[in-house]
Order: structure tokens, then sequence, then C-alpha cells
């Protein structure tokens, strides 16, 4: 049976040690390996059929398993009628699995040069894995470089990183990507993601089962992983919870759209807490379907209904937000810290001990936690273990950690999120989802890729006022997934 190619996969992400465990049991469960490969590269070739016409075709075939693949698409595509030529970097290993295919090849070998990677029509990129563990370059990195046709990839575009999608040393721009039996981060993190180009998973016979042995701890955002809060015939506004946010002074626009966000995600009842008269005349005057109060802390805290609160949109990085934070998790109320929050707690991130969801972009969280480094999965990690937190790192390739050490990656946010005020869009959101019962991990998860749906669903020209009123069309598209 031909292997079946899917660019919508399983959720689970492998990192590249876990895949090779993956192998190992199925090989320890009577799986061949050769079997496994011929499958690979039977799909690479279906692939390559699929999306391009027969044209002068060379693979650049690296010495390991993803050399072996490129024999064996190279071997599919020449009994196809394609012109084919394969260029090794190195000959495999003798005894492996790739020696084995290389053995099968029996068409034309050419020099592995830049001059022979610049005149073929296309390039089959089987040089190095995702779990290259040195950079691409000198006559790899030339070569890559001097190809002037679509480039596919197997596995990864070789120098990817497939745990953290970062480049080492050269990795080329593919046209398309051919993977096997589930995704690594590294296609969905950036710059991995772009250098991808569509990428395409194929299953290739490996058991479903090996994943209860290895136990993946990160997967792919989508409705499959948390169901969004639904109504009830006796639902009434107090069972769909009260949210509670901390509004400032200067900056009301923030925490008015964080408040609307959360009413269109669902929450009961929104209180804007105002820091003064003025204020809280202002916010009366332009949401009608939120209440307003400039009751103190101490009082609204009194209230166990009041079970849920946002901190930070709009609020200024001082005293009073310390303060305030402090309070609202000494109380052991549910909180979304964001934006003021976060950044009153710079350099002192044991102030966010406690709190329930955090949402830094990568700024805020090199301010409170530290640099990111080259992994952002594990940044947010380490970030959830510090404060025992859900960390949610924003950006175009979010992760969201929890502090068990699970990580979720959203990878469907278009780049007209990039504007202000989108980022308390997405607080209000999760806090609303809190309020109404979800898991702090599935309400973040939730959040993220209910925003990036409602992006997709407006275009160009993007407000975040906009995502507001999408809201409920995002969560609609969730039903039945």
């Amino acid at each position: 049976m031909a292997p079946e190619l899917t660019p919508d996969p399983a959720p689970e992400l492998l990192t590249p040690a876990e895949m090779a465990r993956a192998d190992a049991l199925a090989a320890e469960a009577g799986f061949p390996t050769l079997r496994l490969m011929e499958a690979a590269g039977r799909a690479v070739a279906r692939a390559a059929r699929r999306r391009f016409r027969p044209c002068r075709t060379l693979v650049l075939a690296g010495p390991g398993n993803n050399g072996g693949d490129g024999y064996v698409a190279a071997r599919q595509l020449e009994a196809a009628g394609w012109p084919v030529a394969v260029a090794p970097l190195a000959p495999p290993r003798t005894g492996s699995d790739a020696a084995a295919m290389a053995d099968r090849w029996h068409g034309p070998r050419i020099p592995f040069s830049a001059a022979e990677a610049a005149r073929a029509g296309l390039v089959i990129d089987a040089l190095f894995g995702a779990g290259l563990t040195r950079p691409v370059e000198g006559l790899a990195a030339e070569v890559l470089a001097a190809c002037r046709a679509p480039i596919l990839a197997i596995d990864t575009p070789s120098g990817l990183d497939g745990t953290t999608g970062q480049v080492r040393g050269f990795a080329p721009q593919a046209a398309l990507t051919v993977t096997f039996f589930r995704l690594k981060p590294g296609h969905l993190l950036l710059p991995g993601r772009g250098l991808c180009g569509e990428t395409l998973l194929a299953d290739i016979g490996l058991p479903a089962s090996v994943l209860t042995e290895i136990g993946p701890r990160a997967r792919r955002n989508g409705p499959g992983l948390w169901h969004l809060p639904s109504l009830g015939p006796d639902s009434h506004k107090y069972t769909r919870g009260h949210l509670t946010i901390l509004a400032g002074a200067a900056m009301t626009g923030a925490a008015r759209l964080a408040a609307g966000a959360a009413h269109r995600a669902g929450a009961g009842l929104v209180t804007l807490r105002a820091p003064d008269a003025t204020a809280a005349t202002l916010y009366r005057a332009t949401e009608p379907g939120s209440l307003v109060t400039e009751a103190s802390l101490d009082t609204l805290l009194a209230d166990p209904r009041r079970a849920t609160w946002l901190i930070g949109p709009g609020l200024e990085p001082d005293d009073a937000t310390q303060t305030a934070l402090r309070q609202v998790i000494a109380a052991g109320r549910r909180l979304v810290a964001d934006a003021g929050a976060l950044a009153a707690a710079a350099g002192a991130p044991d102030l966010l001990r406690g709190a329930t969801v955090l949402t830094p972009h990568a700024g805020e969280y090199a301010r409170v936690f530290g640099p990111i480094g080259p992994d952002k999965p594990d940044a947010a990690r380490r970030a959830a273990a510090l404060t025992g937190a859900v960390v949610l790192l924003k950006g175009a390739d979010t992760a969201i950690a929890a502090p068990d050490g699970r990580v979720i990656v959203n990878d469907n946010a278009p780049p007209s999120l990039a504007t202000g005020g989108t980022g308390d869009v997405l607080a209000g959101t999760i806090a609303a989802l809190l309020a109404q019962g979800m898991p702090a991990f599935e309400a973040a998860a939730a959040g993220a890729w209910l925003q990036g749906e409602a992006a997709r669903r407006h275009g160009p020209g993007l407000l975040a006022e906009d995502l507001i009123t999408l809201l409920p069309a995002a969560a609609e598209a969730t039903r039945g997934t």
C-alpha cells in the first residue's frame, strides 16, 4: 500500500531523539527497518510526482538514513521514467540500511558539486535529517546554496534542527518537505517552519503504539487537544464565571479590549476595577456590558465569586501593580498576568509564583526570566517550572508550557496579528476560559488557537477590535472537531 501523505497530521510532536526511539521500538516489535526506509523513500517519490513535473532530478545523498531514503526515492522516480542522478556526499557505513539501499541504486552517480546542483531541475535534499548535531558548512553548504531549482527536503532541510527549528550553519529554502510518522517541533517553530515550505507527513507503517512508551511531551495545538466550555439549559451568568480585570488610568484601551474579548469568549460577568473616579467614569461610558467599580482589592477579594482575575493590560509596572499581584496570588485566585504585571516582575520572577497563566512576548520573557535561548519550548518550560504557572510565550510560533513539562506549539497565527492590542485580546480570552472552568493549560492553548483562527477569518487590515467580533465564529469552528 502506498504511504499516506497528509498536511494535517496527528498532534504529537517528536524530537529527533524521540523519533530515533520510535524507530528502535518498531524494530523490537518486528517492523523491519529496511521496510520502513523503503516506505519512506516511496513517500518522497510519491510527493515529488504529485508536486513536480518529470525533470532532471538530483538526489543529494548523505551517509546516514536520510541518504538511504534518498536512494530509495531515486530508484522509485527512475522506475517512473524520471531522469535521476545521485550525488553522494560520502558513502554509507558498511552494513547499514543506507548502504543496502545504496547498493540497490544502479543509476548514475555524479560528483557532489555546486556545478551539478546548479544544473538540476529538481533537487532532493537527502543529506542530513532533523537530528543533525553539527553545523552544515563547507562543501555541503556550498552545494546546497548552489541549488537554483526547487528543493524537496527529506525529513527537514539539511541544517535545520528538528528540536528547536533553528539553523545549524546553513539550511536551504525547501519548496516541499516530507517527514515521517510524526512532525518534529522544528517543523512548526521559526525559522524552521518557513524553511520547510509545504510540509507533508507520511505514514510509513510505524505502529502508533510506540508513542505509549515514548510519552511525547510536545503537541501541535488544535481543537482536538481541548474542549471549549458549553452552555446547558440551566446556565446563567454566575455559572459562566466572574472575571475581574484591574484597569489602568492612562492606557484605558487595553483593559477595554480585554473586557470585550472576555465577554465574547463566554465569561458571564466582567468587572473592571478602576483606579480612580475619573477612570471609572470613562469605563462606565464606554463599557456598557461590564461592571465598573472603584472598590479596594480587599473588598473585591472578599467575594468568593470573584475567582478569576486579569492583571496587566494598560497597567504601569509600579508598586501598586506589584502589590495587586501579591494580594491576588495570596488569596488563591486564578490569575492571568500580562503586560504591566510582567513588567512589574522584571528581574523578580518569584513575584509571579502562584499565578495561573503568564502571557509574555519575547521581550517581556527576557526581562523577567533572562534570555530565551535557541529552544523556545524549553524556555517556556523553564519559566513554568520556576513559577508553577502555565507560560504562553507569544509569537508567530507560540509555545505554551505547563509546570509538569508538557508543551503545546501553536502555529496558526497569521502575520496580521502583529498589531497593537492583540495581546490584550488574547489575555482577556484566556481569562474568560479560565473563569468558565477550563484547566489552565487547555485554556491558554485554546485562547491562542482561537485568536489565530479569528485573525485568519479577517485577513489583511486586522485591528485588535476585529478579533473580538470574530471570536464566536472561531469558537464555532471547533465544534465537532
